[in-house]
């Protein structure tokens, strides 16, 4: 017999080869299970009955839903007003009660909600506390009724070993390292633009930017160019000197990135300047797996990009680090577009573009594995903060009918129950 370890490699192994995507296999095992059930009805009644001494129930049900009670939303600084109030306005459209704890780091914008905010709701309602790390772990040792939290997964493991304790739900919007996969078959320029835009975009202080492109060494060489023409155009000659360039948001960021500038080579850019927290827009090349840029969620200015010779190698590297909070591929054949959706996982995905699906209320927002759980954006919101209630209403009539759920059963009964519930229009449930 396998142990417990093989046993899960074996199911990992046959999800990782995609055997489970397929609708038809998904199909053809639901219709087992309908098999099963038709197959082996007797065996188990009779098991039921042995172990529950269990009888029948026709039922239905509808979801109502309702505010869990008290949020607490703990918010980010490289969007602070946006991510307070897409959250907020989720929270306070289902009837919560909310705590909101924006970030110390974004001062500013800290003073401003704290000062602002309060005025224009019902603190009845509604708080906010201040303070930096040691206020939010003390701020975790209460008990709450969902947590919904932006920010790094190192962060989010506390916050949910805290929300553990308690037994509450959460929401995680963590970041990782979206890779961005470049074909062959592409207008250098086109891409140029749009992964360039959407990497500096706030000085690349976005957790859905691009983190790094992955391409061939001949798509490379036609990229660089391009890449480099682009951010000229975007940011000038002087980049520091340009207004669409904003700066780190602290020393503390600026000292990470700066160390991060020493990977591979700098194909474009590279300057920097600790006095003003500036950090040029930068492409790296000659970028190995193993070095350190490659290994955290860089959160800056900087692009690597990373030799891959094939698709098929590109979706492996892909596939063997953690699920990433957004992904992109670029190519003017469809059917490459189509391979990296199908055969990978992520919060998020677009084809041909940049982040613009988190752009769409349409669509929910939330990551996967290391880069998150739970979803919101628009009516996702709404649902995040609801709890769904099954209920069931039954009047007191038709109780006639209604008895042929009680005992003493009958062969009888139990016919007339299993007929009703093969019905499809029926919505029954058998317990």
């Amino acid at each position: 017999m396998d142990s417990v370890g093989d046993t899960l490699q074996r199911l990992r192994e046959t999800f990782s080869a995609g055997r489970t995507r397929p609708a038809e296999f998904r199909a053809t095992q639901l219709e087992g299970l309908g098999r099963f059930l038709r197959d082996n009805k007797q065996l188990l009644q009779e098991a039921l009955a042995r172990d529950l001494r269990k009888g029948t129930q026709l039922d239905r049900a509808f979801i109502r839903k309702e505010p869990f009670g008290l949020v607490l939303i703990i918010v980010p600084w490289n969007y602070p007003l946006n991510l307070t109030l897409v959250p907020l306005v989720g929270a306070l459209a289902a009837g919560n009660c909310v705590v909101l704890k924006p970030s110390e780091i974004s001062k500013n914008m800290e003073q401003v909600l704290a000062e602002v905010l309060p005025r224009y709701l019902d603190q009845s309602c509604f708080a906010m506390v201040l303070g930096g790390p040691e206020e939010t772990g003390q701020l975790l040792e209460h008990r709450f009724d969902y947590i919904f939290f932006t920010g790094s997964p190192r962060v989010g493991r506390i916050v949910m070993t805290a929300a553990a304790k308690h037994l509450t739900p959460v929401t995680l919007e963590l970041g990782g390292k979206n890779p961005c996969y470049v074909d062959d078959n592409c207008d250098p320029e086109t891409v140029a633009n749009r992964v360039a835009f959407f990497r500096y975009f706030n000085t690349g202080q976005t957790c859905v930017a691009p983190d790094y492109v992955l391409c061939s060494p001949e798509m490379q060489e036609r990229l660089l160019p391009a890449l480099q023409s682009t951010i000229a155009r975007f940011f000038g000659e002087d980049p520091r000197s340009s207004p669409n360039l904003g700066r780190i948001i602290n020393d503390k960021h600026f000292q990470r990135l700066q160390g991060l500038l020493g990977c591979g080579r700098v194909a474009i850019g590279g300057q920097s300047d600790q006095s003003d927290r500036y950090i040029a827009p930068t492409v790296l090349v000659d970028v190995q797996e193993t070095e350190p840029v490659m290994q955290e969620e860089i959160f800056g200015p900087i692009l690597p990009i990373v030799n891959v010779r094939s698709l098929d190698e590109a979706i492996d590297f892909i596939n063997r680090r953690e699920k990433p909070l957004a992904l992109y591929a670029f190519s003017k054949s469809s059917e490459v577009v189509k391979q990296v959706l199908a055969r990978t996982s992520s919060g998020g995905f677009c084809g041909n573009d940049g982040f613009m699906h988190v752009s769409l209320a349409s669509l929910p927002f939330g990551g996967v594995g290391a880069s998150g759980m739970g979803r919101y954006h628009g009516k996702f919101s709404f649902d995040t903060f609801s709890h769904h209630r099954g209920c069931l209403l039954r009047s007191q009539g038709m109780e006639k009918i209604y008895s042929i759920r009680y005992p003493p059963y009958t062969p009888r009964n139990l016919r007339m129950l299993l007929v009703a519930m093969e019905t499809r229009s029926c919505s029954c449930t058998l317990l």
